[in-house]
Protein backbone atom coordinates (compact mmCIF):
# COMPACT_ATOMS: atom_id res chain seq x y z
CA UNK A 1 0.00 0.00 0.00
CA UNK A 2 3.13 2.51 0.98
CA UNK A 3 4.78 2.21 -2.64
CA UNK A 4 0.86 2.69 -4.48
CA UNK A 5 0.39 5.88 -1.99
CA UNK A 6 4.40 6.73 -3.37
CA UNK A 7 3.39 6.14 -7.24
CA UNK A 8 0.27 8.39 -6.49
CA UNK A 9 2.95 10.90 -5.12
CA UNK A 10 4.85 10.76 -8.16
CA UNK A 11 2.35 10.92 -11.20
CA UNK A 12 0.63 14.14 -9.25
CA UNK A 13 3.45 15.89 -9.67
CA UNK A 14 3.44 15.61 -13.82
CA UNK A 15 -0.54 17.36 -13.66
CA UNK A 16 0.31 21.08 -14.24
CA UNK A 17 3.48 20.09 -16.38
CA UNK A 18 0.96 17.76 -18.88
CA UNK A 19 -0.83 21.73 -19.29
CA UNK A 20 2.21 23.67 -19.00
CA UNK A 21 3.77 21.66 -22.21
CA UNK A 22 0.75 21.31 -24.03
CA UNK A 23 0.06 25.16 -23.86
CA UNK A 24 3.79 25.84 -24.91
CA UNK A 25 3.04 23.08 -28.10
CA UNK A 26 -0.11 24.76 -29.14
CA UNK A 27 -2.43 22.97 -27.59
CA UNK A 28 -2.22 19.21 -28.49
CA UNK A 29 0.70 16.94 -28.82
CA UNK A 30 1.38 13.27 -28.86
CA UNK A 31 2.15 11.47 -26.04
CA UNK A 32 5.53 11.39 -27.44
CA UNK A 33 6.06 14.60 -27.56
CA UNK A 34 4.63 15.74 -23.96
CA UNK A 35 7.03 13.19 -22.52
CA UNK A 36 10.18 14.58 -24.41
CA UNK A 37 8.68 18.60 -23.16
CA UNK A 38 8.50 17.43 -19.64
CA UNK A 39 11.70 15.84 -19.36
CA UNK A 40 13.01 18.80 -21.25
CA UNK A 41 11.28 21.26 -18.62
CA UNK A 42 11.76 19.60 -15.36
CA UNK A 43 15.60 18.61 -16.43
CA UNK A 44 14.89 15.06 -15.25
CA UNK A 45 18.18 12.60 -15.86
CA UNK A 46 18.56 9.97 -17.92
CA UNK A 47 18.34 7.58 -14.40
CA UNK A 48 14.90 8.71 -14.59
CA UNK A 49 14.46 8.59 -17.71
CA UNK A 50 15.33 5.27 -18.41
CA UNK A 51 14.00 3.70 -14.56
CA UNK A 52 11.43 0.72 -15.41
CA UNK A 53 8.24 -0.98 -13.92
CA UNK A 54 8.13 -4.07 -12.77
CA UNK A 55 5.50 -5.39 -15.45
CA UNK A 56 7.76 -3.69 -18.63
CA UNK A 57 7.86 0.21 -19.99
CA UNK A 58 9.46 3.17 -18.49
CA UNK A 59 7.93 4.57 -15.16
CA UNK A 60 8.45 8.35 -16.33
CA UNK A 61 6.19 7.30 -19.21
CA UNK A 62 3.52 5.44 -17.10
CA UNK A 63 3.38 8.54 -14.33
CA UNK A 64 2.42 10.89 -17.24
CA UNK A 65 -0.30 9.06 -18.75
CA UNK A 66 -1.37 8.69 -15.14
CA UNK A 67 -1.20 12.38 -15.26
CA UNK A 68 -2.84 12.81 -18.27
CA UNK A 69 -5.92 10.47 -17.27
CA UNK A 70 -6.82 12.59 -14.28
CA UNK A 71 -6.95 15.88 -16.40
CA UNK A 72 -9.43 13.74 -19.14
CA UNK A 73 -11.75 12.95 -15.99
CA UNK A 74 -11.61 16.12 -15.06
CA UNK A 75 -12.32 18.09 -17.87
CA UNK A 76 -8.98 19.55 -18.66
CA UNK A 77 -8.29 17.35 -21.85
CA UNK A 78 -10.36 16.31 -24.61
CA UNK A 79 -10.13 12.46 -25.36
CA UNK A 80 -9.00 11.31 -28.55
CA UNK A 81 -9.17 8.17 -30.29
CA UNK A 82 -6.51 8.92 -32.69
CA UNK A 83 -3.98 8.99 -29.19
CA UNK A 84 -3.47 12.80 -29.43
CA UNK A 85 -3.79 15.18 -26.08
CA UNK A 86 -6.18 17.83 -26.48
CA UNK A 87 -6.36 20.59 -24.36
CA UNK A 88 -9.92 21.86 -23.74
CA UNK A 89 -10.87 25.34 -22.82
CA UNK A 90 -10.57 24.68 -19.04
CA UNK A 91 -7.22 23.70 -19.44
CA UNK A 92 -6.46 26.36 -21.32
CA UNK A 93 -7.37 28.93 -19.15
CA UNK A 94 -5.87 26.27 -16.20
CA UNK A 95 -2.89 27.58 -14.00
CA UNK A 96 -2.72 24.37 -11.35
CA UNK A 97 -2.26 24.82 -7.33
CA UNK A 98 -0.88 22.20 -5.33
CA UNK A 99 -4.71 22.21 -3.81
CA UNK A 100 -5.96 22.16 -7.37
CA UNK A 101 -3.91 19.11 -8.10
CA UNK A 102 -5.32 17.19 -4.89
CA UNK A 103 -9.05 18.26 -5.84
CA UNK A 104 -8.46 16.58 -9.42
CA UNK A 105 -7.25 13.60 -7.42
CA UNK A 106 -9.87 13.31 -5.32
CA UNK A 107 -12.48 13.85 -7.72
CA UNK A 108 -11.44 11.07 -9.76
CA UNK A 109 -11.33 8.99 -6.83
CA UNK A 110 -15.09 10.16 -6.49
CA UNK A 111 -15.35 9.06 -9.93
CA UNK A 112 -14.10 5.77 -9.64
CA UNK A 113 -15.86 4.85 -6.19
CA UNK A 114 -19.41 5.67 -8.14
CA UNK A 115 -18.82 2.92 -10.57
CA UNK A 116 -17.70 0.18 -7.69
CA UNK A 117 -20.02 -0.74 -4.92
CA UNK A 118 -18.24 -3.79 -3.05
CA UNK A 119 -15.86 -2.66 -0.37
CA UNK A 120 -13.39 -4.64 -1.08
CA UNK A 121 -13.65 -2.67 -4.88
CA UNK A 122 -13.92 0.25 -3.49
CA UNK A 123 -10.44 -0.04 -1.43
CA UNK A 124 -8.84 -0.97 -4.66
CA UNK A 125 -9.92 1.73 -6.47
CA UNK A 126 -7.88 4.06 -3.76
CA UNK A 127 -4.78 2.34 -3.70
CA UNK A 128 -4.14 0.29 -6.98
CA UNK A 129 -1.90 2.91 -8.72
CA UNK A 130 0.16 0.86 -10.70
CA UNK A 131 -1.42 2.23 -13.86
CA UNK A 132 -3.97 4.50 -15.11
CA UNK A 133 -7.49 2.24 -15.00
CA UNK A 134 -7.38 2.79 -19.06
CA UNK A 135 -3.97 2.71 -19.93
CA UNK A 136 -3.03 -0.47 -21.67
CA UNK A 137 -1.96 -2.30 -19.77
CA UNK A 138 -5.17 -2.40 -17.28
CA UNK A 139 -8.23 -1.25 -19.85
CA UNK A 140 -6.65 -3.47 -22.62
CA UNK A 141 -5.30 -6.69 -20.69
CA UNK A 142 -4.92 -7.81 -24.54
CA UNK A 143 -1.46 -5.80 -24.66
CA UNK A 144 -0.08 -7.50 -21.70
CA UNK A 145 -1.10 -10.95 -22.81
CA UNK A 146 0.46 -9.83 -26.55
CA UNK A 147 3.54 -8.64 -25.34
CA UNK A 148 4.03 -11.97 -23.37
CA UNK A 149 3.75 -14.02 -26.27
CA UNK A 150 6.15 -12.18 -28.46
CA UNK A 151 8.65 -12.56 -25.40
CA UNK A 152 8.36 -16.02 -25.14
CA UNK A 153 8.75 -16.13 -29.02
CA UNK A 154 11.69 -18.07 -30.46
CA UNK A 155 14.43 -15.76 -31.75
CA UNK A 156 14.12 -16.79 -35.36
CA UNK A 157 9.85 -17.00 -34.99
CA UNK A 158 10.40 -13.07 -33.45
CA UNK A 159 12.03 -12.33 -36.39
CA UNK A 160 9.65 -13.47 -38.71
CA UNK A 161 6.98 -11.85 -37.28
CA UNK A 162 8.72 -8.45 -37.91
CA UNK A 163 8.87 -9.37 -41.55
CA UNK A 164 5.31 -9.92 -41.47
CA UNK A 165 4.78 -6.43 -39.34
CA UNK A 166 6.94 -4.74 -41.80
CA UNK A 167 4.97 -6.21 -44.98
CA UNK A 168 1.52 -5.21 -43.18
CA UNK A 169 3.12 -1.81 -42.67
CA UNK A 170 3.56 -1.31 -46.37
CA UNK A 171 7.06 -2.31 -46.86
CA UNK A 172 8.43 -4.65 -49.54
CA UNK A 173 11.31 -7.35 -50.42
CA UNK A 174 11.56 -7.84 -47.04
CA UNK A 175 13.94 -10.21 -46.09
CA UNK A 176 15.27 -12.18 -43.43
CA UNK A 177 18.52 -13.20 -43.17
CA UNK A 178 18.97 -13.96 -39.65
CA UNK A 179 22.86 -14.29 -40.05
CA UNK A 180 25.46 -14.13 -36.91
CA UNK A 181 28.29 -11.81 -36.90
CA UNK A 182 26.50 -9.35 -39.34
CA UNK A 183 26.50 -6.57 -36.84
CA UNK A 184 23.43 -7.40 -35.45
CA UNK A 185 21.29 -7.11 -38.84
CA UNK A 186 18.25 -9.09 -38.40
CA UNK A 187 17.10 -8.49 -42.02
CA UNK A 188 16.61 -5.89 -45.06
CA UNK A 189 13.47 -4.42 -47.02
CA UNK A 190 12.10 -2.01 -49.12
CA UNK A 191 10.33 1.30 -48.16
CA UNK A 192 8.40 2.62 -51.42
CA UNK A 193 7.44 6.43 -50.10
CA UNK A 194 5.83 7.11 -53.72
CA UNK A 195 6.18 5.99 -57.07
CA UNK A 196 10.13 7.97 -58.02
CA UNK A 197 10.85 7.85 -53.85
CA UNK A 198 12.59 4.35 -52.26
CA UNK A 199 14.46 3.28 -49.20
CA UNK A 200 16.48 0.71 -48.40
CA UNK A 201 15.99 -0.04 -44.63
CA UNK A 202 17.92 -2.40 -42.23
CA UNK A 203 16.42 -3.77 -39.63
CA UNK A 204 17.41 -5.63 -35.99
CA UNK A 205 14.89 -7.34 -33.49
CA UNK A 206 15.08 -8.14 -30.02
CA UNK A 207 12.85 -9.57 -27.40
CA UNK A 208 14.10 -7.36 -24.46
CA UNK A 209 12.06 -7.18 -21.83
CA UNK A 210 14.58 -4.76 -20.05
CA UNK A 211 16.07 -1.54 -22.39
CA UNK A 212 18.34 -1.46 -25.36
CA UNK A 213 21.50 0.97 -24.52
CA UNK A 214 23.22 3.16 -26.82
CA UNK A 215 26.23 0.82 -27.56
CA UNK A 216 23.66 -1.17 -29.62
CA UNK A 217 22.53 1.31 -31.75
CA UNK A 218 26.10 2.27 -32.59
CA UNK A 219 26.90 -1.19 -33.72
CA UNK A 220 23.66 -1.60 -35.46
CA UNK A 221 24.77 1.71 -37.46
CA UNK A 222 28.24 0.24 -38.35
CA UNK A 223 26.77 -3.12 -39.76
CA UNK A 224 24.22 -0.61 -41.71
CA UNK A 225 26.22 2.19 -43.22
CA UNK A 226 27.18 2.17 -46.89
CA UNK A 227 24.49 -0.59 -47.06
CA UNK A 228 20.88 0.82 -46.70
CA UNK A 229 19.32 4.48 -46.35
CA UNK A 230 17.92 3.85 -43.09
CA UNK A 231 17.64 1.62 -40.39
CA UNK A 232 14.77 0.22 -37.40
CA UNK A 233 14.99 -1.73 -33.97
CA UNK A 234 12.31 -3.15 -32.86
CA UNK A 235 12.20 -4.32 -29.19
CA UNK A 236 9.22 -5.55 -27.11
CA UNK A 237 11.36 -3.91 -24.49
CA UNK A 238 12.08 -0.27 -23.77
CA UNK A 239 14.97 2.22 -24.97
CA UNK A 240 17.24 4.10 -22.58
CA UNK A 241 17.45 8.02 -22.82
CA UNK A 242 21.03 7.36 -24.34
CA UNK A 243 19.75 5.09 -26.78
CA UNK A 244 17.37 7.59 -27.97
CA UNK A 245 19.82 10.39 -28.37
CA UNK A 246 22.14 7.76 -30.41
CA UNK A 247 19.66 7.37 -33.22
CA UNK A 248 19.19 11.12 -33.81
CA UNK A 249 22.57 11.92 -33.56
CA UNK A 250 23.74 14.41 -36.04
CA UNK A 251 26.24 13.91 -38.86
CA UNK A 252 24.87 10.28 -38.95
CA UNK A 253 22.31 8.14 -40.75
CA UNK A 254 18.87 8.12 -38.16
CA UNK A 255 18.21 4.97 -36.58
CA UNK A 256 13.97 4.39 -36.31
CA UNK A 257 13.37 2.80 -32.84
CA UNK A 258 10.28 0.68 -32.08
CA UNK A 259 9.93 0.10 -28.39
CA UNK A 260 7.41 -2.24 -26.47
CA UNK A 261 4.32 0.10 -26.76
CA UNK A 262 4.98 1.33 -30.26
CA UNK A 263 4.81 -2.25 -31.50
CA UNK A 264 1.62 -2.95 -30.30
CA UNK A 265 0.48 0.24 -31.19
CA UNK A 266 0.83 -1.28 -34.62
CA UNK A 267 -0.59 -4.64 -33.62
CA UNK A 268 -3.61 -2.91 -33.17
CA UNK A 269 -3.47 -0.14 -35.76
CA UNK A 270 -2.79 -3.51 -38.86
CA UNK A 271 -5.16 -6.16 -36.75
CA UNK A 272 -2.38 -8.60 -36.85
CA UNK A 273 -2.80 -11.82 -34.17
CA UNK A 274 -5.81 -9.40 -32.90
CA UNK A 275 -9.42 -9.72 -33.16
CA UNK A 276 -11.17 -6.42 -32.34
CA UNK A 277 -13.92 -6.56 -29.88
CA UNK A 278 -16.92 -4.04 -28.97
CA UNK A 279 -17.71 -3.22 -25.55
CA UNK A 280 -20.47 -0.95 -23.89
CA UNK A 281 -20.77 1.13 -20.89
CA UNK A 282 -23.78 2.41 -19.91
CA UNK A 283 -24.03 6.33 -19.24
CA UNK A 284 -26.28 6.71 -16.25
CA UNK A 285 -26.66 10.73 -16.67
CA UNK A 286 -28.78 9.84 -20.09
CA UNK A 287 -31.79 8.13 -18.22
CA UNK A 288 -32.06 11.37 -15.98
CA UNK A 289 -34.51 12.92 -17.96
CA UNK A 290 -36.42 9.93 -18.52
CA UNK A 291 -36.66 9.45 -14.85
CA UNK A 292 -38.17 12.91 -14.63
CA UNK A 293 -40.79 12.16 -16.70
CA UNK A 294 -41.62 8.69 -14.93
CA UNK A 295 -42.11 10.78 -11.90
CA UNK A 296 -44.54 13.68 -13.73
CA UNK A 297 -46.06 10.28 -14.92
CA UNK A 298 -47.02 8.75 -11.48
CA UNK A 299 -47.66 11.87 -10.41
CA UNK A 300 -50.66 12.77 -12.76
CA UNK A 301 -51.60 9.14 -12.45
CA UNK A 302 -52.15 9.90 -8.52
CA UNK A 303 -49.49 7.21 -7.88
CA UNK A 304 -46.91 7.76 -4.71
Amino acid sequence: MAKARAEVDDFRKFIQPVIEVLKGLGGSARPSEVCDAIAERLHLSDKELNQQRAVGGSLFENQVHWARLYLTKTGYLSSSKKGVWTLTTKGQNANLSDADVVEIVRDVGRQRKRKKTTPENAQEVIVDCSSPPDSPDVQDGHRVALLDVLRALPAAGFERLCQRLLREAGFQQVVVTGRSGDGGIDGHGILQVNPLVSFRVYFQCKRYKGSVGPSAIRDFRGAMMGRADKGIVLTTGAFTADAKREALRDGVPPVELVDGEKLLDMFEELELGLRPVTTYEVVDGFFDEFRGEAKLGNAAMGEN
